[in-house]
C-alpha cells in the first residue's frame, strides 16, 4: 500500500472496527436497505448516518446549497473539516459523526487528543490535520482492499468516471446537520433533536436520491448505533446476542480476506487445473476448451439480452474483455 490514503468499502463491517481500532468503544455500524424511519428507530440510539452516492464531477461550486443553508458558525463552534486529500472521505465521514458525539460516545484518548489538538483550527487546518495523521491514516489503510498493483497514475476525474463521496448526517445542537468536507460549512436541515434524528433526516436523504435519474441505485447507507451487544444484553435476549457476535466473527473474518490479494492462489489454481487436464490427453484438454468457450459464449449472449443488445462488434469488443 502506498504513503497516501487508499480507498476503502461502504461496508457496516468495515467501519465499525476501523472505529473500535482507533480506541473508540460500545459503537457499530449497521446497513441500511431501505429509507424508512421506524427501522432506523429500532436500531437507536442512532448517532448518524454516512451516505455514500455518485458525485457529480461536473458540477460547479455554488454560493449556496441545493437543498438546507450552510452555517457557518458550526464550522468554527463544531468539528468539520475540509477534505483536502483523495480517498479519506470515508473515514473523514464516520470522524464527522464521532468527534461530534464525544458527549455520549466514549472515543478513547487518540481521537480526544486529536479533537483537543485541532479543536481552534479552521476546517481546512483540521482537513490537513486530519489527512497527516499518521494514527488515522493507518488504521484506514489496514482496511484498504489488498492489491499486487501498483497505479502511479494521477489525474483528475471527469465527467464520464464515476467517482464516489461519503457524507454524513447528524444531530448537532438540536439542528440536522449534513457534514461533507468539499463543502465549505455544514449544512443545516433545519430544526431537529436527538430523538427526532430518523424522522427527519430520511425526508433530506429522499431528496437528495431524487436528484438522480430514477434508474440511478448506486446508493449506499449506513448508520452509527450503540453496540447492538449491549441492548441484547440489557433486555436478556440471548438469541439476539449470539447473531450479533456470529455477525462479528464474519466481519472479522471478511476483514481478515481485504488485507490479502488472491492473485498468486488463483494463478498457481489454473496452472493445476490446466496440468491435470492435459495429463487426462490432448483430446480431453481440447473438449475442455471448447465447453469453456462455448459457456463463456453463451454467458455474453444472455448478458447482452439483458442489457438490451448491442451490435456485433461491441460483442466481439466485450468477448476479448471477458476471456
Amino acid at each position: 500500500m502506498s504513503a497516501g490514503w487508499n480507498t476503502i468499502e461502504s461496508d457496516a463491517g468495515v467501519f465499525t472496527y476501523l472505529l473500535e481500532n482507533l480506541g473508540v468503544k460500545d459503537v457499530q455500524f449497521v446497513e441500511l436497505f431501505s429509507l424508512d424511519a421506524e427501522s432506523l428507530h429500532q436500531r437507536g440510539p442512532v448517532y448518524g448516518v454516512i451516505f455514500l452516492f455518485k458525485y457529480p464531477v461536473g458540477e460547479k461550486a455554488r454560493e449556496t446549497p441545493i437543498d438546507g443553508a450552510f452555517d457557518y458558525d458550526a464550522a468554527e463552534s463544531r468539528f468539520f473539516a475540509a477534505q483536502t486529500i483523495q480517498n479519506a472521505c470515508g473515514t473523514q465521514a464516520l470522524l464527522s459523526v464521532l468527534l461530534n458525539k464525544d458527549d455520549s460516545i466514549d472515543i478513547g484518548p487518540k481521537l480526544r487528543e486529536f479533537k483537543d489538538f485541532t479543536g481552534a483550527f479552521p476546517a481546512d487546518l483540521r482537513g490537513e490535520a486530519l489527512s497527516n495523521s499518521e494514527l488515522i491514516r493507518d488504521v484506514h489503510n489496514s482496511f484498504a482492499r489488498a492489491s499486487p498493483f501498483a497505479d502511479e497514475a494521477q489525474r483528475l476525474a471527469t465527467e464520464e468516471d464515476d467517482v464516489y463521496h461519503f457524507v454524513a448526517y447528524t444531530e448537532m445542537g438540536g439542528k440536522l446537520y449534513e457534514l461533507d468536507g468539499l463543502q465549505p460549512a455544514p449544512i443545516s436541515h433545519g430544526s431537529c433533536s436527538f430523538e427526532e434524528f430518523p424522522n427527519k433526516v430520511i425526508p433530506v436523504l429522499q431528496r437528495r436520491i431524487e436528484r438522480y435519474p430514477a434508474q440511478e441505485i448506486r446508493f449506499n447507507l449506513v448508520a452509527m448505533v450503540r453496540d447492538l451487544r449491549i441492548r441484547a444484553r440489557e433486555i436478556g435476549d440471548q438469541d439476539w446476542l449470539y447473531q450479533e457476535e456470529q455477525r462479528r466473527n464474519a466481519w472479522q473474518w471478511e476483514n481478515a480476506l481485504r488485507r490479502h490479494n488472491f492473485v498468486g492462489f488463483i494463478g498457481e489454481t489454473l496452472k493445476g487445473v490446466v496440468r491435470s487436464k492435459l495429463a487426462e490427453g490432448e483430446a480431453k484438454y481440447a473438449e475442455w476448451v471448447d465447453e469453456a468457450t462455448k459457456t463463456t459464449s453463451t454467458r455474453l449472449t444472455e448478458r447482452r439480452r439483458a442489457k438490451g443488445g448491442a451490435s456485433e462488434e461491441e460483442a466481439d469488443e466485450e468477448r476479448v474483455t471477458e476471456q
